[in-house]
């Protein structure tokens, strides 16, 4: 069985390429095509791997701005061919699952989210971009061009992975096809329980708008309770500004140093509606409770009462009292810990494993 692995691009270091990474360690025989690829912005741990991308890379601010070349996408991804491979692993957000097969290769399409600025996000993200107001009233027209060709493309996938409950409802509405679920990876076993906790609650990953992390940043400035923030993104310096003193910006954070800031902080903030939510996780397999927002992946990875507490508005005021009311000592961060080994990458490997090989048995049965 000869497999070819798909990404949408490697110009970033989130949580889509930590999906992609384990099937390299799948597979490591696989080549990885994409769209491009910029060793500067992606992870060191794709030097040296079989590494295959399109004409975009090679045009002029091809990779550096990428983004102006998003009507070529779907041409670029097109453009790669797979004959010689029996199964085609996609990780996709947006191009990947519209890549063109052989009737005899199947293609299993492992899905972060139907495009997002094409569906679920789509006014939010015209709104959003920083250009004038003509261009915003053009971007719409270009956009429902996409959006017909991303149907197109959700069909020739033959079977579909949502990486959670609420991307299998999405994909259902958007793309109207079925999918399994089997919720991404987490390195569990990397993190450990501290032996004394903190003073601090900690947020941290992208810094992007629809995290809501200005939620966080106003709740505590209003509290006045200690509040550190890893990461970096184009929301930096907005938050910086909003900020009170007793909110820390840490910058990207990685290695021991990170699983230091989870293990010790009293509880992980995570006020955001996301697909999934690994930063969650991380503080999970680290002992420590999350106040999460009650949306998204939050429901099917945070237990209430055993593993961290919600609230229901997504309004900082919904935060602050929330946190003002909760009581860490209530919780075991043994439980916690033992509750997110679910997610465990060594887990993650056999369902995609066992998955992939039933699915290219289904299909040679079905193409005698």
């Amino acid at each position: 069985m000869k497999v070819a692995l798909v990404h949408e691009h490697l110009a970033q270091d989130g949580g889509a390429e930590k999906v992609l990474r384990v099937f390299q360690n799948l597979y490591p025989e696989a080549p990885t095509y994409t769209l491009l690829y910029d060793k500067k912005e992606a992870s060191p741990a794709f030097a040296g791997k079989d590494i295959r991308t399109s004409f975009i890379q090679r045009l002029p601010w091809g990779v550096k701005k990428y983004k102006w070349f998003l009507l070529l996408m779907p041409s670029a991804i097109e453009s790669f061919d797979f004959s010689e491979f029996d199964v085609v692993l996609s990780s996709a957000s947006a191009f990947a699952k519209g890549v063109i097969t052989r009737p005899k290769t199947v293609h299993i399409c492992y899905c972060h989210s139907p495009t997002r600025y094409l569906w679920s996000d789509t006014h939010s993200y015209v709104e959003e971009l920083s250009y004038n107001r003509v261009i915003k009233k053009i971007i719409p027209y270009y956009l429902s061009r996409l959006r017909m060709w991303d149907t197109l493309a959700a069909n020739r996938v033959d079977e579909f992975i949502a990486n959670s409950q609420t991307i299998q409802k999405r994909i259902h509405k958007y793309y109207r096809r079925d999918s399994a679920v089997i919720l991404p990876p987490v390195d569990t076993t990397n993190f450990s329980i501290a032996e004394k906790t903190g003073d601090y609650y900690l947020i941290g990953g992208r810094l992007v708008a629809y995290k809501r992390y200005d939620l966080a940043v106003r709740a505590f400035s209003k509290l006045g309770i200690p509040l550190k923030i890893f990461g970096e993104g184009p929301e930096y310096q907005k938050l910086r500004e909003m900020a009170k003193p007793n909110i820390e910006f840490l910058g990207k954070v990685g290695g021991e140093d990170l699983k230091k800031l989870y293990s010790e902080a009293i509880a992980f903030i995570h006020p955001q509606e996301e697909d999934f939510g690994i930063t969650a996780v991380e503080a999970m397999a680290s002992g420590r409770p999350v106040i999460a927002y009650a949306a998204g992946g939050a429901l099917e990875t945070v237990v209430a009462g055993q593993t961290g507490v919600f609230f229901d508005d997504q309004e900082w005021e919904a935060l602050a009292d929330t946190v003002i009311r909760f009581k860490p000592e209530k919780f075991n961060p043994q439980a916690i810990k033992n509750h997110a080994f679910e997610y465990d990458t060594e887990k993650f490997k056999e369902r995609i494993k066992k998955f992939v090989e039933n699915t290219y048995l289904k299909y040679q049965e079905k193409i005698k």
